[in-house]
């Protein structure tokens, strides 16, 4: 079988764990050939990994592969989405908070193309549930999503509200607030709620708070959500990313997933 062609643009942490594990585990189905990043030493340091791709830029990387894994920010995937299915080739969106809000147009254009527009499902489990359930109306859809506090740092949020997270000594809330709002102020944070608004769509106000607890060595989603045909009570409980306490695992394993069954016949579960 041919294999199909991946190229990676970001290569931080997530962009370096999903190529290890598909040069490890998923090489008979991929071959990586292109990386992308802005910091060019980040690049040259995956080739480590990905010993047979090329250091290309975005435009050309997309050109030269079938499917395009998008891990680089917020700031970016949006553009890269649109420029991937545009050109017909399959995008897997890793910064699913650029996309919100304007996920119709991506949509259309992947319809319009037939390129595969994937959005994993991250670091929390029962979306197929949340799906299922907007087909009949969920009357309200909560968030909490508690975090360690250098899991939190950097975030845009703390530009405008001072906080001192080095400081914290208990389990406090630090935002309060709806889909838009917590993907705006922790666009490296809080995939998670962008995922659940996408799942549920625009009718469905989602409602999210954060906390910041220095107790836990976890990043910790409970997801409640009330519906005429089910009520659902989902809690995940998360080790973080080796490579980066901002990044749950599990979110790097859904991807790794939805690749594995990118081309495959059988698909369990939505």
């Amino acid at each position: 079988m041919k294999k199909i062609k991946i190229g990676i643009i970001g290569c931080g942490a997530i962009g370096t764990s999903l190529a290890r594990i598909i040069e490890e585990r998923l090489s008979e189905k991929f071959s990586i050939v292109a990386v992308c990043d802005a910091c060019q030493e980040k690049a040259e340091a995956l080739l480590r990994i990905c010993r047979r791709a090329k250091i290309l830029d975005a435009a050309h990387l997309i050109a030269a592969s079938d499917l395009v894994v998008e891990a680089a920010s917020a700031a970016v995937s949006y553009s890269i989405a649109r420029r991937s299915l545009s050109a017909g080739k399959g995008i897997l969106a890793m910064s699913i908070g650029g996309i919100l809000g304007r996920e119709k147009e991506l949509i259309s254009i992947s319809r319009k193309t037939g390129a595969r527009f994937l959005l994993p499902s991250g670091a929390i489990c029962g979306l197929d549930g949340i799906r299922a359930l907007s087909a009949v109306g969920i009357s309200s859809l909560t968030l909490n999503t508690s975090k360690p506090p250098k899991a939190l740092a950097g975030a845009a949020f703390f530009k405008t509200h001072k906080v001192d997270l080095a400081g914290i000594r208990k389990k406090t809330l630090i935002f309060s607030g709806h889909a838009a709002q917590a993907v705006r102020f922790f666009p490296q944070n809080i995939n998670v709620v962008a995922l659940l608004q996408l799942a549920t769509g625009p009718r469905v106000k989602v409602k999210v708070q954060i906390w910041a607890d220095p107790a836990l060595r976890r990043n910790v989603h409970e997801i409640d959500v009330v519906s005429p045909a089910a009520r659902l009570k989902i809690s995940c409980e998360n080790t973080a990313s080796p490579d980066n306490p901002k990044t749950s695992y599990l979110a790097i394993l859904s991807a790794a997933a939805s690749l594995a069954g990118f081309s495959d016949a059988v698909r369990i579960g939505s």
